[in-house]
C-alpha cells in the first residue's frame, strides 16, 4: 500500500488524508495564536519603558495587552472551529432547541460584558493603579496586584488574593490610600480613669509617641506660629468609668501609621504604669447568699 492509498483510507467516514490536514492545520493555528501572543507580551515589556522613562502606566498597559490577547485566542478558536464541517449548523441547532442554555448563557455574558466595561472605567477613570493600597467599603483591604478583564486582585496584609470583579468595585466606595497625598493620621485612644490628672496624661502621651521615629510633622506654618504641638490630645469622650483621650499622630504612609498606634499604644501603656497613671478596666463584684436552713 503506497501513500496515496493510505490517505485515502476511510476511517468512521472520514478519510485519513482529511484527518491529517486537520491536524496539520490545527497544530499551525496552535503556533500562530502561541507566536503571536509571545510576539504581543514582548513588545508590551519592551515599550512599558523606553529611553529612561515610563510609556504607557502599567495599570493600563497590562489590561490593554489582556484585551489584544483574549482577541486573538478568539480568533484562533474561530479558524479552528471552522476546520469541522457543518460545525456552525451544528451549534445553531443546539442553540435553537435550547432555550433555557441559551438564557444562561446570555446572562453570563451580560455579567461578562459588565465586568469588561466595568474595567474600562476603572482604567480610564483611575480611581485606583497598580500597586495602590485601597480599601473597598471598609471591608476589604490590600495592594492592587493586577487588573484583569473581569476581576480586580487584591493582595492582603496575609498575602492572600482577593479577586473582585470589576462592576462590584464600580459601584463601591473606595479608601485609596496612595492616591495624592499618602500621609495618614493615626488615632490613638488611650482611657485614663476620672481621678487622673489629664495635663499629665497628656504630657506623657505626647512625650511616648514623639519618640516614635514614624512620626511626621504635618503642621502648617500658621499651625507652626500658633505653637500648637506635632501631636495634638484631646479628651473625646466621658465614658462610665474612664476618659479617653485621642492622639493626633501622623506617618508617611496608611501602613506607617498603623505600625505607629501598635508601638505607640505598647509604649503609652508601659510610661502610664511608670507614672502610675491608670488605665481602668470594669470590676465585678460577685455576691453569693447563702441559703436559709430549713
Amino acid at each position: 500500500m503506497d501513500i496515496n492509498e493510505f490517505l485515502d483510507t476511510v476511517i468512521f467516514g472520514v478519510s485519513v488524508r482529511w484527518i491529517v490536514g486537520f491536524l496539520i492545520k490545527g497544530i499551525l493555528i496552535f503556533i500562530f495564536v502561541k507566536i503571536l501572543t509571545t510576539i504581543i507580551k514582548y513588545l508590551f515589556n519592551r515599550s512599558q519603558r523606553k529611553q529612561g522613562r515610563i510609556v504607557l502606566e502599567e495599570t493600563k498597559l497590562g489590561f490593554i495587552r489582556q484585551i489584544i490577547i483574549a482577541i486573538i485566542y478568539i480568533i484562533g478558536i474561530t479558524g479552528f472551529l471552522s476546520l469541522i464541517p457543518g460545525m456552525e449548523k451544528v451549534s445553531n441547532s443546539i442553540l435553537a432547541s435550547a432555550g433555557i442554555v441559551a438564557m444562561a448563557v446570555g446572562l453570563a455574558s451580560q455579567e461578562a460584558l459588565s465586568n469588561i466595561i466595568g474595567g474600562f472605567f476603572i482604567i480610564f477613570s483611575s480611581p485606583f493603579k497598580v500597586g495602590d493600597f485601597i480599601k473597598i467599603d471598609d471591608t476589604i483591604t490590600g495592594n492592587v496586584v493586577e487588573i484583569t478583564l473581569r476581576h480586580t486582585i487584591l493582595r492582603n496584609l496575609e498575602n492572600r488574593m482577593i479577586l473582585i470583579p470589576n462592576n462590584k468595585i464600580n459601584s463601591s466606595t473606595i479608601i485609596n490610600s496612595s492616591y495624592g497625598d499618602t500621609s495618614t493620621c493615626s488615632f490613638i485612644d488611650v482611657a485614663v480613669s476620672y481621678t487622673t490628672d489629664l495635663n499629665k496624661a497628656f504630657e506623657v502621651m505626647r512625650d511616648e509617641i514623639m519618640k516614635n521615629p514614624l512620626v511626621i510633622d504635618h503642621r502648617t506654618e500658621a499651625e507652626r506660629e500658633k505653637n500648637i504641638p506635632e501631636v495634638v490630645i484631646r479628651v473625646t469622650s466621658l465614658d462610665n468609668s474612664s476618659i479617653t483621650l485621642r492622639a493626633w499622630a501622623w506617618a508617611s504612609t496608611s501602613w506607617n501609621a498603623y505600625v505607629l498606634k501598635c508601638e505607640a499604644l505598647k509604649a503609652v501603656k508601659e510610661r502610664f504604669d511608670a507614672e502610675n497613671i491608670e488605665i481602668p478596666y470594669p470590676y465585678f463584684n460577685q455576691i453569693i447568699q447563702q441559703a436559709k436552713p430549713s
